[in-house]
C-alpha cells in the first residue's frame, strides 16, 4: 500500500539532496518521477531544484492555484511522486497529494521545512503533519552541537529578525539552522524577548 512521506528539516539538512538521491534510486530501477516544487521557490530557477552540494534536476513548477490531482492526471506512466519544498504548498495542494496516494496507490515523498523564522508552522507542513502516513525528521546541527530546529532569519549584519512576512525565499545567505535555546540567547542579547 503506497503512503504519503512528509520528511522536514531545518535550513541545511540536506532535504533537497536527499529528494533527489531518492529520485536517482527510483530512476535506476527504471521508475518513472515526477519531479515537482512549488513555483514560490525560485531561488536557482523555476523549473529546477538544487541542492547545495550542487545535486540539481528539471522539475515541474506547480503554482498557488494549480490543482495537482488535475496536473496528475495529464501525466502517464508515473511511478512515484517527489516534492521538493512542499511547505509552500497550499493545504488543498497537500490534499490533492492525499488523494493520489488514496486513489492510485501511488507513494509520495514530500520534502520540505516545518517551520518558519518565527517558528510557526507552514500552511502545507500543519496539513502534511496531519494527513502524512509517515512523517520523519532529518536532523541538522546548530553551531553549538545540538540539534537545530529553528529556521533563523538572519539580516544582512548578523542579526536575528523575528518580525516580517512569512515567506522570504533565501539560503545560506538570509538564514541558519539553530537549536532554540541558541536562537532565543541571540535575541535576547540583541535586546529582543
Amino acid at each position: 500500500m503506497a503512503k504519503l512521506y512528509f520528511k522536514y528539516g531545518a535550513m541545511g539538512s540536506s532535504k533537497t539532496a536527499q529528494a533527489l538521491i531518492t529520485k536517482f534510486n527510483y530512476e535506476e530501477r527504471g521508475m518513472k518521477v515526477w519531479l515537482i516544487k512549488p513555483s514560490i521557490d525560485d531561488r536557482d530557477g523555476i523549473d529546477e531544484v538544487s541542492s547545495r552540494i550542487g545535486l540539481h534536476q528539471k522539475c515541474r513548477t506547480i503554482y498557488p492555484d494549480d490543482r495537482i490531482w488535475e496536473l496528475f492526471g495529464r501525466q502517464s506512466g508515473i511511478d512515484v511522486i517527489i516534492t521538493d519544498e512542499c511547505q509552500f504548498f497550499t493545504p488543498e495542494q497537500i490534499d490533492d497529494l492525499r488523494r493520489i496516494v488514496d486513489e492510485c496507490n501511488l507513494p509520495v515523498l514530500c520534502f520540505g521545512l516545518r517551520t518558519d523564522f518565527r517558528t510557526r508552522l507552514f500552511p502545507g507542513s500543519a496539513r502534511l503533519f496531519e494527513v502524512a502516513d509517515s512523517i520523519t525528521e532529518i536532523k541538522t546541527i546548530c553551531d553549538c552541537g545540538s540539534k537545530a530546529i529553528v529556521n533563523a532569519r538572519i539580516s544582512p549584519d548578523g542579526r536575528i529578525i523575528t518580525h516580517g512576512e512569512q515567506v522570504m525565499v533565501g539560503g545560506n545567505e538570509s538564514y541558519k539552522a539553530m537549536c532554540h535555546a541558541c536562537w532565543k540567547k541571540k535575541i535576547k542579547e540583541q535586546g529582543g524577548l
